[in-house]
């Protein structure tokens, strides 16, 4: 008989970050909701207030054969639409009009979107210390799903630390470039902004270019698996300041590669923060137009309206999110 494999450990540098951050019973042994129980009246009429010009961005990628996804990790596949109706006419209802009826077939991290706190676990939990079993592969979820993600309406955060370091984007700077919470620091007091409870960081790396240009593949696997994004170094400031989300414009979400050489903690910005944290994260965000005007405007502060599609199950959730400015 064949030595039991001994389960994997979380890394003792990203426990002891583990220890500092965790919100397991923080709005109760059942909850189900994390970080989005700060997303409150006071963070919609903070958001409310960052209102200038009224002008609206979308923050959404088209949803087609040109999104993200290039087959890694495997099963990742791009929306394929179907015509199930094309121009007819309901033989069984009066009038002369005509319409139309399309399917979507789609993973629900496909392009934009917001990920459950079933979406990543580890040690046989997810977050609170809801047992993974309670995902099937039947029902998907029964914890977490994407119908307990709330609507956001808060005050949006635009982070761009390439702009503040003169560069059109991070992987100028570094193809790997960790964001820090002395980053995040920067980021608000170059605004002139203090961090508020409930605000959602808007992490702009420059990344999305890639996809714009065509470039997918270095887009969805970065150069030679670098990738710049929130580090574990930025965990923690996340945690301190009551940040309720954070969406980036990479395919990762966070930094590559992770602080171990042997990739022990790999993913260790989403273990902690959907784990741990309960925080609301998301990744293939386009904030390129945001990030213009905003620096046309000399602004970071924005309205952030996104409500994720609440599929019953789903770990992940597709989300079309607009910035008002």
């Amino acid at each position: 008989m064949s030595a039991p494999v001994p389960s994997p450990t979380l890394p003792a540098h990203v426990e002891e970050v583990r220890a500092r951050v965790t919100n397991w019973g923080r709005w109760g042994d059942d909850d189900q909701r994390g970080t989005a129980n700060l997303l409150d009246e006071a963070a919609a009429r903070r958001g409310a207030a960052s209102v200038r010009t009224g002008e609206r961005i979308s923050l959404a990628l088209d949803l087609g054969p040109d999104s993200p996804q290039v087959g890694q990790p495997a099963h990742r596949t791009n929306p394929r639409l179907e015509m199930l109706i094309v121009n007819e006419r309901d033989p069984h209802a009066p009038g002369v009009w005509a319409s139309c009826d399309d399917e979507v077939t789609m993973l629900t991290c496909a392009g934009t979107h917001v990920d459950t706190l079933a979406h990543v676990s580890y040690d046989g939990l997810l977050w609170n210390g809801f047992p993974v079993s309670t995902i099937s592969p039947e029902v998907g979820a029964t914890v977490c799903g994407a119908e307990t993600l709330s609507p956001m309406v808060t005050r949006g955060v635009l982070v761009d630390v390439a702009r503040l370091r003169g560069a059109e984007a991070l992987d100028e700077i570094d193809p790997g470039y960790a964001l820090t919470g002395a980053d995040l620091d920067e980021a608000y007091a170059s605004a002139g902004l203090e961090p508020e409870r409930g605000d959602v960081l808007l992490v702009r790396t420059g990344e999305v270019r890639h996809l714009k240009a065509g470039r997918r593949e270095r887009y969805a696997m970065g150069d030679q698996y670098r990738f710049p994004g929130p580090s574990l170094h930025s965990v923690e400031w996340m945690h301190d300041h009551d940040v309720a989300g954070a969406f980036t414009d990479t395919y990762a979400g966070e930094s590559f590669p992770p602080p171990s050489p042997d990739w022990s903690d790999t993913l260790c910005v989403h273990m902690l923060q959907l784990r741990d944290m309960g925080m609301l994260q998301g990744q293939n965000w386009d904030l390129e137009a945001l990030a213009a005007q905003c620096a046309a405007e000399r602004r970071a502060d924005v309205l952030l309206v996104a409500a994720p599609e609440p599929i019953v199950g789903a770990t992940s959730a597709p989300v079309a999110p607009v910035a008002v400015l």
